[in-house]
């Protein structure tokens, strides 16, 4: 005797998945969700508004009361940002220049990661070559190496370049004021490729197989295709990583402060800040006024890529 199966419709699968995304869905748009995120936002926003109100609050006040004391006795002052951005005095501001040296380190240290993964992600998804995904694997191993256990020999690698066996394979970078940048350049490019390529690897890998066959029975060549199909698709993804990139380079103290040295002509932003605290720590007039320039420049890049940087978080979670 024999028993029939039942079968299953095709869309039921699809069905029951598309429901339960609704009722999570449903879950994060009721009140109750609405008004945590809201307290979360108010929370997450209270040291920043509080940096604000310090920075331009006189001296006096700042040391003796708290800044929320600020709206039952509020004294207003640009002082403090006078100060730190054009006083001559080299214990207190000239933070323009540092400004210049911030921004001539981390441009190019976003640039170049990103355009060496976007190319290395490409061919890692749709190049066929031997030892491909020992390759991957490899480069995706190397995200938990941590940054401080490579200083030491990138210094060495800078400073005495590469002998084997007694030759000279690479000799010393031996660079000195603002050629320094590229010894910074270099080791940021370095420490982001890893997490650069596993990122646009993922979001490439996703592109429609059917798309990238077309193009290629159109006689377009890897190039070609990388130009014009897989550029412009990846945007997001790109954005996504260029803002990572770009916070983490910009607040970065330790990588600049070994590469590029402490002097004026080649320190960031950041080594000004953590000298303009005094050598006491009490300047904290300084401390919120310097503090509060230095997240401008990240907030504008946020607040510009912000569209493209959602769509690359959220690229590839769902499909169809």
């Amino acid at each position: 005797m024999t028993t029939a199966t039942p079968t299953v419709p095709a869309g039921t699968q699809a069905t029951g998945t598309t429901t339960r995304a609704a009722r999570v869905r449903k879950r994060l748009n009721s009140r109750t969700a609405t008004l945590i995120s809201i307290i979360i936002a108010l929370v997450w926003t209270i040291p920043t508004f509080g940096l604000l109100i310090s920075s331009v609050r006189p001296e006096d006040q700042i040391k003796t009361t708290g800044w929320w004391t600020f709206f039952t006795n509020p004294q207003f002052t640009l002082e403090n940002y006078q100060e730190v951005l054009f006083s001559s005095s080299s214990s207190a501001g000239q933070l323009a220049s540092y400004f210049i040296n911030s921004l001539a380190i981390t441009i190019p240290s976003v640039l170049f990661p990103m355009a060496f993964a976007a190319l290395a992600a490409y061919a890692l998804a749709w190049i066929d070559f031997k030892g491909r995904d020992l390759l991957y694997i490899a480069i995706f191993a190397l995200q938990i190496v941590p940054l401080q256990m490579a200083l030491v020999p990138l210094l060495k690698f800078f400073s005495t370049g590469v002998t084997i066996a007694g030759v000279t394979v690479l000799p010393g970078w031996d660079l000195v004021d603002e050629q320094k940048f590229a010894q910074v350049w270099f080791a940021h490019t370095c420490f982001a490729l890893p997490f650069a390529v596993f990122l646009l690897h993922n979001f490439i890998s996703q592109l429609p197989r059917d798309l990238m066959e077309a193009a290629r029975v159109d006689g377009a060549t890897h190039p070609k295709i990388f130009r014009t199909i897989v550029l412009p698709l990846i945007t997001p993804a790109l954005a996504a990583f260029g803002i990572f990139q770009f916070l983490w380079v910009w607040n970065d103290l330790l990588v600049a402060l070994i590469f590029a040295g402490g002097r004026s002509e080649t320190a960031p932003l950041t080594v000004r800040l953590a000298e303009m605290a005094g050598t006491r720590g009490n300047e904290w007039q300084r401390l919120t006024a310097g503090a509060f320039v230095s997240i401008v420049v990240p907030l504008i890049v946020f607040l510009s890529l912000q569209r493209f940087f959602v769509r690359g978080l959220l690229a590839g979670s769902v499909k169809g």
